[in-house]
């Protein structure tokens, strides 16, 4: 396994560029569940450029209807990110201090993660954000409502 280091500025890059409208070569999950996972993976993608095609558990985006759980659900994106030892990202849960760019933070509502954002600045100590379904560009964390944040910091990603 090869380790690729992670490119904190292009998944930032990514994410202030689609944060209020869509990149056409994605399906757009508003209507479906939420999109905010969906824009996530695109924007972790960007940052590490490698893909898990492995059945079930991977984390890829083909198209619509070939896609992995994991690219576009919540839950199933965190599992991998922290499971994944493997191609593809993989990631630690970190306290929301040790956070950096490019990272996400998933929202709980105390019984299931809900929301995917991802970090893209910071205002003190405070991060902002981008996200979709409830669009958002450089939205303060302290904005949001929820029961607990969930920090992923993104360590890089393995390629075969």
């Amino acid at each position: 396994m090869h380790f690729i280091e992670y490119n904190r500025q292009a998944a930032v890059d990514y994410a202030l560029k689609w944060a209020l409208s869509r990149n056409p070569n994605y399906y757009d999950f508003d209507g479906a569940g939420g999109d905010c996972t969906n824009f996530a993976s695109q924007c972790v993608y960007a940052g590490c450029k490698v893909m898990n095609y492995e059945k079930d558990i991977g984390w890829y985006y083909n198209s619509v209807n070939d896609r992995a759980a994991a690219w576009s659900g919540v839950e199933y994106l965190r599992k991998f990110l922290l499971n994944n030892n493997s191609a593809g990202p993989f990631a630690s849960s970190v306290s929301l201090s040790h956070l950096q760019l490019g990272d996400l933070i998933q929202l709980n509502n105390g019984f299931e993660y809900y929301h995917t954002l991802v970090v893209t600045g910071f205002s003190s100590d405070t991060p902002l954000v981008c996200a979709h379904t409830d669009d958002s560009y450089m939205r303060s964390l302290d904005t949001y409502y929820y029961n607990f944040a969930s920090a992923l910091h993104i360590i890089g990603a393995g390629n075969r």
